[in-house]
This record gives C-alpha cells, structure tokens and sequence, in this order.
C-alpha cells in the first residue's frame, strides 16, 4: 500500500509486487492457519484491504467459493494493476481489485470478513481504520489483522548490519508517522473499537536457508530513497548493509528471523 496519508516507506510498482510475492510465499503457511482458526465461511463476502499484489484475496476466494465474493482495495494503482492481471489470467471470478483507501467506503455494514495483513504498521491512525472497519462489518462480522513487531527479529550469530537495517526501517517508519513495532497494540486497538471476542496469537518464521533470509536485503534495498531523504546514512552505507545482508542470508549458519508478527481476531457484537 502507497499512500501519501501513510506511514508506508517500502519501494513499491512492479518491484515492490515482486518483494510482496517473496513475503507473501514466506508467511503463507502462517496466514492460511490463522484463517482457518478464524473460519471463512463459504458465500461470505471479504474485503482484503491494502491488499498489495492480492496474494491473500486468492486464497479467501478459494474459502468463499463461487458463490461469495472477495475485495482487495490497495493505493498502489501499478500493484493493483498487476494484481487485476493476475486475476484474469487466472479465471478468478469472484475476487474484485480496487484503487482505494477504507476510508472512501460508504459507512454501511457490507462485509462478512475484513482482513489486513502488515498495513495497520504504515497508517498514522491504525485505531481510526479499525473503528471504520467495525462499521462495515455486519453483526457478527470479523476483523483480522496480522502485523509486525519489527523491533522483535533475531539472527544468529549476531550482526552489526543486521541491527543497523533494524534500525534504520524503524527509524524511517516512525518519521513517517507510524508504528514498526505495532503488533503488541492490535489487541487493544480491537477491544477500543468495540469488537468483542479478541483472540490473539503469535508467529515467527525463521530459517537457515532459503526465501526467509533473502527478504532482509530486498527491504533494505527498497527502504533507500526515505533513508537517503532523511539524511539517516549515505548511499555508500546502504549499499554496504544490503551487500551484508545478502552475504549473511548465503551464510548456511546463519540463523535469520522475519519480525514477530502478531495475529489478532475479533467479533462484532451480534445485538
């Protein structure tokens, strides 16, 4: 999700897509557990909002069947685009994309489902878009986040460039009005909002090997124009920390961890 009311600092467009089709892959196992903990009804209607590249919608719309249908609204017109290509070459009839915010939907009750996965980190009022998706759920409608807590990754044996790249995505975000370490707080932003029936859980995928690992150095890479904008490190310095990064995910010893992510669930009231 792009913005210019948002917290979002991560490279978007056709690259951008490219390193959500790597996350998405990384924590779909993670994700498609939290859903079925959730339970998506089929015949329900979904909106996925700051979708991205619509990976999520493709799976709700598998769990709604044909009879029900799946939104994905995102500010990235270039990533929606891609992900309305995909949708059609994929036959996918009951997903719909959007270029949109959820702020500019009509504030009556429409969806049976609302998820988000890694947005509430990037808007500077996470607890206003939680109030208005509680007005467009119908009673007894769920809301599901999943978001990060950036500040919780770890690795082994530890790295001087590994806790710069941390920093330095943190620092950003907080300049740009946001949360990096949002995850702990979703709870709480639920409960505020009128949602009953909260549930919380906790996941983190880490690795040795493979696609885990590599997703560090693309951020850090796609991060660059705000650390630069902002006078945080020299281009020579950002060059140097994705250059360790991606050494570090070659390294087979290396243990490498995405941040805590934090999946939270709630229920709105049926009365």
């Amino acid at each position: 999700m792009t913005d210019n009311s948002s917290g979002y600092v991560i490279k978007g467009g056709a690259d951008g897509r490219e390193r959500l089709r790597l996350l998405s892959r990384i924590v779909r196992p993670t994700t498609l557990s939290l859903l079925d903990r959730v339970g998506v009804a089929p015949g329900s209607s979904c909106l996925d909002f700051g979708c991205g590249g619509g990976d999520v919608c493709v799976e709700l719309s598998r769990l709604v069947g044909p009879g029900g249908r799946v939104l994905g609204i995102d500010m990235d017109a270039e990533t929606i685009a891609i992900a309305e290509r995909e949708r059609a070459a994929n036959a996918l009839s009951n997903i719909r994309f959007e270029v949109a915010t959820i702020g500019e939907w009509p504030s009556r009750r429409q969806f049976d489902l609302i998820y988000g996965r890694f947005i509430l980190t990037h808007l500077p009022d996470p607890a206003a878009a939680v109030s208005t998706c509680r007005g467009l759920l119908r009673p007894g409608g769920q809301v599901v986040f999943e978001d990060i807590d950036f500040a919780g990754h770890f690795i082994y044996p530890p790295s001087a460039a590994f806790e710069r790249y941390i920093g330095l995505y943190s620092e950003v975000v907080h300049l740009a009005g946001a949360d990096p370490t949002i995850g702990p707080r979703l709870p709480a932003l639920l409960i505020d909002a009128g949602f009953e029936d909260v549930h919380v859980n906790v996941v983190q995928p880490a690795g040795l090997a493979g696609e885990v690992k590599a997703i560090h150095h693309l951020t850090m890479d796609y991060i660059r124009t705000p650390v630069l904008a902002h006078g945080l490190a020299s281009a020579e310095e950002i060059d140097g920390v994705v250059e360790e990064l991606r050494a570090l995910a070659d390294q087979p010893l290396t243990l490498m961890s995405l941040p805590r992510i934090v999946q939270t669930w709630g229920r709105v009231p049926l009365g």
